[in-house]
């Protein structure tokens, strides 16, 4: 990683180092970043496969949807919590350092091969994962000199390729490991990724922004005992509950998956009302935070589709894809390599792009690459019809089928989610700095849950009619986007 720090020649000393021009800082976060996903992605290659694997926990494939949905549902969730967390209790450096622990321990927990140790486990990724998530993408935000700094875009594009070079690795060694040699070493393998890159974060800390060492507004004591009583009530009115689900032997796991769905579908409402309807905030604020809404609206449509590519279609490779090339065969897990190399492939391309068209006045508004992305999302689904089609009576679909849908969904992603990223940072109130964070992970909340709530139902998400719905679900919100984008660009006030 060294060799790719340089000179920066506009420093006022002169011998300040910078990572690819931007600041060192994000050397550290780049890092830290990768490890995690190194971690994360390699455990969420195996988690379908796992829960429908004859070894594994043998379950029929909704119901793997549904928890595969419902697990990174809550992942994205708990950002919220954790924004809050880093704004009133710990600061974002510290959350940061200690939900990497609390991550390992997951992966660690997941290791262990028992059915309960597995869902015990699930829980402490999800909520460490929360914890990281606003916090980190918050210290990236603090290491440029405002939201109009220029290279911020490009900081955020460069620190997503961070996330997709661990992305990438991880279903090629943990995936490799868990699909042929044992699912819980694959597990095990995911905590010691992630205790790398622990390790590798509290090393290079001296590099960040001092901000990120700052509460912005820690709770007065009266504020702390209050939050922790009601916390406990909380915790003791769900124990009670499910214990006595349990005693009375009607539980069964769809009174765990039902609510969270619920709760992830009108929680993101709650929270956007909350902050809409805050009288602290400033007209311009209030204005830039109704702009917002079709961005969360949009994002969670995106997400609904995007991210039933590591559930909906890995199901469909396993069972019905002819998973070689040129003969020679490889994990389904490896699918979940396409995207990140894609991504590490194309993020310097579309980076470079955007600050070529922005030196020359023609960069497209974020609300053109919101709208674009949606509908390259429903594109995507609309050519996942063709392999369904062609497979069945005894049938395979090739896998560059699957391929080229992955190639679809990341042009997409490239043009939205590294956009959303920074405009959530340059649209946030200033009271809601890390807590806007968590609000733009609950949109993936939202299309994850949508999708989970689904597959409760029973509906084969794999079915040609409900794919082909979702694609057209998708190009339609792209284009009403499009078509009211002056109205959007005037809420928006002073960003673009």
């Amino acid at each position: 990683m060294a060799s790719s720090l340089t000179k920066d020649s506009a420093s006022t000393s002169g011998s300040e180092k910078t990572f690819f021009g931007h600041p060192r800082g994000l050397a550290t976060l780049f890092m830290t970043e990768m490890w995690e996903r190194f971690s994360y992605y390699g455990m969420r290659a195996l988690l379908p496969l796992y829960l429908i694997a004859p070894n594994g926990l043998d379950m029929n494939p909704g119901t793997a949807t549904a928890i595969y949905s419902v697990y990174l549902s809550l992942v994205y969730l708990l950002a919220l919590p954790g924004g809050w967390f880093g704004d009133r209790v710990w600061g974002p450096r510290k959350t940061v350092a200690i939900a990497g622990g609390v991550i390992m321990l997951g992966h660690l927990t997941l290791a262990l091969p028992s059915e309960g140790t597995f869902f015990a486990g699930l829980g402490l990724v999800a909520i460490g994962s929360g914890l990281l998530k606003s916090n980190i993408s918050t210290m990236v935000g603090h290491l440029y000199d405002g939201p109009d700094d220029p290279r911020r875009d490009g900081g955020f594009t460069i620190f997503y390729m961070g996330i997709n070079m661990g992305a990438f690795a991880a279903p090629l060694v943990i995936g490799t490991v868990g699909e042929n040699v044992n699912w819980h070493l694959g597990f095990a393998l995911a905590a010691l990724g992630m205790g790398l890159g622990v390790a590798q974060f509290l090393l290079g800390t001296r590099h960040l922004n001092e901000r990120s060492l700052i509460v912005p507004k820690p709770l007065s004591a009266v504020e702390r005992a209050s939050t922790l009583r009601k916390a406990m009530i909380w915790m003791a009115v769900a124990a009670v509950f499910y214990i006595g689900t349990v005693v009375t032997g009607v539980y069964t796991l769809n009174w765990l998956l039902v609510p969270i769905t619920i709760a992830g579908l009108l929680i993101p409402v709650v929270v956007l009302t909350r902050i809409k309807r805050d009288k602290d905030l400033s007209a311009a604020e209030q204005s830039k935070m109704s702009g917002y809404i079709w961005f969360f609206v949009a994002a969670a449509i995106f997400w609904m589709i995007y991210d039933q590519g590591g559930s909906t279609l890995a199901i469909f490779a396993e069972s019905s894809a002819e998973n070689s090339v040129l003969g020679w065969d490889f994990p389904v897990s490896w699918y979940q390599s396409v995207n990140p190399v894609l991504i590490m492939a194309l993020a310097p391309v579309f980076a470079a792009f955007w600050m070529a068209l922005n030196r020359r006045g023609k960069e497209p508004s974020t609300i053109v690459k919101f709208s674009s992305g949606l509908v390259l999302v429903g594109a995507s689904f609309f050519l996942f019809l063709m392999p369904l089609t062609i497979a069945g009576d005894d049938h395979k679909a090739a896998a560059m089928w699957l391929v080229a849908i992955y190639f679809v969904q990341t042009v997409a992603e490239l043009t939205l989610s590294p956009v959303g990223l920074s405009v959530t940072t340059k649209m946030a109130p200033a009271k809601y700095a890390s807590q806007m964070m968590g609000v733009w992970f609950l949109a993936v909340t939202a299309g994850d849950c949508t999708t989970g709530l689904l597959s409760i139902a029973g509906v084969e998400l794999n079915g040609t009619g409900v794919v082909a719905l979702q694609a057209a679900l998708a190009v339609v919100a792209g284009v009403a986007i499009f078509m009211y984008r002056g109205k959007v660009k005037a809420l928006m006030g002073n960003v673009r």
